[in-house]
């Protein structure tokens, strides 16, 4: 396992950040790790780069514990965070080869990472000058520059224009093929985009870990229908395979099915014989986006 995490637990004063946190990330996948504001994600991306200690549990990355190896858990990761920390005054080539200093690593990585996260072509400005995708850019590349086996980006595209989305996210993806990606995000069309697995912890707990190609097959579905009268919910629940119904406004209706059979015959049937007026029939899929919302609601 390239990071393993077990019964992580750690509070601030009174408030408990993270609660017997338990998950296992292997070599090669690119992990989507959700939550809300304040549920606990940052500070498990700051135990696992040494940056935190836990109060209880333990947590190791490429098989180094995170308190009893510094040095070498911070040998395997490349720690992008969300604030990313850049001197504007350098220029991207003498930014790049300070950082090279720092890990020790040879000047020809230089010209590799710049290549590889595609800033050959801003390569000769100061970094002040650069838009916020290519700063971001510059950001990875730092990461970079010691070729970790793991990469920790913690809000990767905040702030991006939708061109500069679609090529981080292309590189992620490239990069992802070699190494182990924790990508911290809000954005669930980014983690549907890039990832194979999301993580979700809410309120300092883990509430789901599933893969998104499971994730699109479940045998649910999410039908939305608008009457020209209001219905009872309680005469909605007696349709068949009917696991939730939801009125989410006047005469609209959300009733979930736990079927993977097109139910909008059914509910059409349903107002035909009630004598309903169906002035909308919609079949939505379950996606990250509803089960996001499911589980921290």
């Amino acid at each position: 396992m390239s990071i393993t995490v077990a019964n992580i637990t750690k509070s601030f004063g009174a408030q408990k950040a993270l609660n017997n946190v338990s998950f296992a990330i292997k070599k090669g996948e690119i992990v989507g790790f959700l939550g809300p504001n304040g549920a606990g994600k940052s500070t498990m991306m700051r135990i696992l780069t040494t940056y935190y200690k836990a109060d209880e549990g333990t947590a190791e990355v490429n098989g180094h514990d995170v308190l009893k190896s510094e040095r070498e858990v911070q040998k395997s990761i490349g720690y992008l965070p969300e604030h990313n920390p850049l001197y504007l005054e350098m220029y991207v080539k003498e930014y790049l080869a300070f950082n090279a200093d720092v890990y020790k690593v040879p000047k020809m990585r230089i010209a590799e990472v710049i290549t590889q996260t595609r800033l050959t072509p801003e390569s000769h400005k100061k970094i002040g000058q650069l838009s916020k995708g290519f700063r971001q850019r510059v950001g990875l590349a730092a990461a970079l520059l010691h070729d970790p086996d793991v990469l920790i980006l913690d809000e990767p595209t905040t702030g991006l224009d939708p061109n500069q989305l679609v090529e981080i996210r292309k590189l992620i993806r490239e990069i992802g093929k070699e190494k182990t990606i924790l990508l911290s995000t809000h954005i669930m069309k980014e983690v549907e985009a890039v990832c194979d697995r999301v993580i979700i912890i809410n309120k300092g707990e883990l509430v789901a870990d599933q893969k998104l190609d499971e994730l699109r097959d479940t045998e649910e579905q999410i039908i939305e229908v608008e009457f020209d009268y209001r219905v009872e919910e309680v005469l909605l629940n007696t349709l068949p395979n009917v696991k939730n119904v939801k009125n989410t406004g006047g005469f609209v209706y959300e009733i979930t099915f736990s079927t993977s059979k097109d139910m909008r015959p059914v509910v059409f049937d349903f107002a035909h014989d009630n004598q309903l007026k169906t002035l909308q029939l919609s079949r939505k899929n379950k996606n990250l986006e509803g089960l996001f919302s499911e589980l921290t609601n």
